[in-house]
C-alpha cells in the first residue's frame, strides 16, 4: 500500500490526535479537528488509537461534522486491518447515512471475514436503494459470495457504466464463464470517462489478460492503464498465464503515450482553432486531451510550440494535467527551444507532476540532444518511480546508450528487470 500520503498533519501526535476525538464537539475550536483526528491515527496502530476509533463510530451523534468523522474513523480501521473492530463497523452496515455503510463496506473488504451472515447483510445491501453498489458488488467478489449471484446478476444491466461493469465482471468471476467479459472490454471504448477508467479495474480484478492490447489504447490517464497492465503481469507471468513478451509492446506504448496509439472517444466536427485545442488540454477527461495533441501535431505542428510554451508560462506549470501533456508534446515537435523546460520537469520532485518526469525524458530522447545523457542516467539510477524508470530505459536506448540496461538486469520490479534483459 502507498503510504506517501498518510501522515499530512505532521505536528499532530498521537496523544493530541486522541484527545481531539475524545473532547466533545462544543469544546473544539475548529469541529473539523475531529476528521482530522480520525485521519490521522492511521499513522498509529495502537490499541489506544483503535479504541478512540472505535468509541468515535459507537458515538451517533447526528450532527455533520461527527458523521464525517465516524466515516473517517471507520475508514482508518479498515486501513489498518483491525479485525477487532469488525463488530462495531458491521453495525455500520445498517445505518442510515449511505456513505457510513459504504466505509463499513469497504472496511469489511479490506480487514477480511469469512463470516456468511456478515456478507449475507453486504449482498442485502444491493436490494437498498441509493446505495455504493459498485463498490458492494466489488467487495462481494473479493470474497467470492457465490449466494450474491442474482442479486448481483440485476445490475448487469445498469444505466450506471461503471456499476453494470462491475455486476458483469463479477458474475464472470463467481461463475467461472468469461463469456461476457467481451462486454466490460467494450466499456473501455464508452464516452464517459468514469466508465472507462472503472472497467480497467474490473479488468484488472478478473486477472483477464486478454484485455491488455484493449487497455493500452483506451483513452484515458496513462496512470490507469499502466497500472492496469502491471498489476496484470504481476498476477499473470509468475503463474506463466502471460509472458513479458506478450506484453512488452503494450507496456512500451503506454509508457509513451502518444495518441496516435489510442483508441480515442472523441472527435471534432470540423478543424478547431488553436486557442481552442490548447484550451482542451486542460480538460479532466484525459480523452479530450488526447484528441487535442493528435490535433496540435497534425494540424498545427510550425507554431503549435510556441503556443505550448506560453501556455505553460500562463497556467500548465501549475497544472499537472496540463504540464503531463505539454511536456509530451514539446518533444514530439522537436522543439528545441524547449530544452531548458523539459529539464526542469525530468527533475521536478513535487508528488503532483510526478507522471510528468518520465514524459520529460522521453521527450528529452525525442529532441535528440546528447546533453540529455548524463541527466537521464543520473534520473535512472537515483528514481524508485517505475514509469520513470522504464521512460529512462526507453530514452536511452533512443539515444543510442543501451548499456545503463546492463545495471537494471536484477532491479527489484519484475518489468524493469525484463525490459532491461530484453534491451541488451
Amino acid at each position: 500500500m502507498d503510504k506517501r500520503f498518510f501522515n499530512i498533519f505532521p505536528g499532530l501526535t498521537e496523544e493530541k490526535a486522541i484527545a481531539l476525538l475524545e473532547a466533545p464537539l462544543e469544546e473544539l475550536e475548529d469541529k473539523s479537528d475531529r476528521y482530522i483526528a480520525a485521519s490521522h491515527l492511521v499513522n498509529f496502530p495502537s490499541d489506544r488509537s483503535i479504541n478512540a476509533l472505535i468509541k468515535t463510530i459507537q458515538d451517533t451523534n447526528p450532527v455533520l461534522e461527527q458523521k464525517i468523522a465516524r466515516r473517517k474513523a471507520i475508514e482508518t480501521l479498515g486501513r489498518l486491518n483491525v479485525k477487532s473492530a469488525l463488530p462495531t463497523i458491521r453495525g455500520c452496515l445498517s445505518d442510515a447515512d449511505c456513505y457510513t455503510t459504504e466505509n463499513a463496506v469497504w472496511a469489511i473488504g479490506e480487514i477480511g471475514t469469512q463470516d456468511q451472515e456478515i456478507l449475507a447483510e453486504i449482498a442485502q445491501l444491493l436490494e437498498k436503494p441509493g446505495q455504493s453498489y459498485r463498490l458492494i458488488i466489488q467487495v462481494l467478489a473479493k470474497f467470492n459470495y457465490q449466494p450474491a449471484i442474482n442479486k448481483i446478476q440485476q445490475f448487469t444491466e445498469s444505466d450506471d457504466e461503471p456499476i453494470a461493469s462491475a455486476a458483469i465482471a463479477t458474475i464472470c468471476r463467481l461463475t467461472g464463464n468469461y463469456s461476457e467479459m467481451t462486454k466490460v472490454v467494450e466499456f473501455l471504448q464508452h464516452s464517459s470517462v468514469n466508465a472507462r477508467r472503472g472497467c480497467i479495474q474490473d479488468l484488472i480484478d478478473t486477472k483477464y489478460y486478454e484485455s491488455i492490447p484493449s487497455i493500452a489504447k483506451c483513452p484515458v490517464s496513462m496512470v490507469f492503464r499502466l497500472r492496469g497492465i502491471r498489476l496484470l503481469a504481476e498476477t499473470g507471468i509468475p503463474t506463466g498465464e502471460i509472458n513479458f513478451a506478450e506484453i512488452e509492446p503494450f507496456l512500451d506504448s503506454v509508457i509513451r503515450d502518444h495518441p496516435n496509439d489510442l483508441e480515442l472517444v472523441h472527435e471534432y466536427d470540423q478543424t478547431p482553432a488553436l486557442e481552442f485545442v490548447i484550451k482542451e488540454l486542460y480538460s479532466t477527461d484525459f480523452g479530450r486531451c488526447y484528441l487535442a495533441g493528435k490535433t496540435l501535431l497534425q494540424v498545427y505542428p510550425e507554431i503549435a510550440g510556441a503556443a505550448l510554451m506560453a501556455t505553460f508560462a500562463e497556467s500548465a506549470h501549475n497544472d499537472y494535467g496540463a504540464h503531463y501533456h505539454v511536456v509530451k508534446l514539446l518533444g514530439w515537435l522537436k522543439y528545441f527551444d524547449a530544452y531548458d523546460l523539459l529539464v526542469e520537469a525530468l527533475h521536478n520532485r513535487a508528488p503532483q507532476f510526478q507522471k510528468s518526469r518520465g514524459a520529460a525524458a522521453l521527450a528529452l530522447a525525442n529532441l535528440g540532444d546528447e546533453r540529455s545523457l548524463p541527466l537521464l542516467r543520473e534520473t535512472i539510477s537515483n528514481t524508485r518511480i517505475f514509469d520513470l524508470k522504464y521512460a529512462c530505459l526507453l530514452a536511452l536506448k533512443q539515444l543510442g546508450d543501451s548499456q545503463a540496461a546492463e545495471l537494471f538486469v536484477d532491479d527489484s520490479d519484475l518489468l524493469i528487470q525484463a525490459k532491461a534483459k530484453n534491451m541488451i
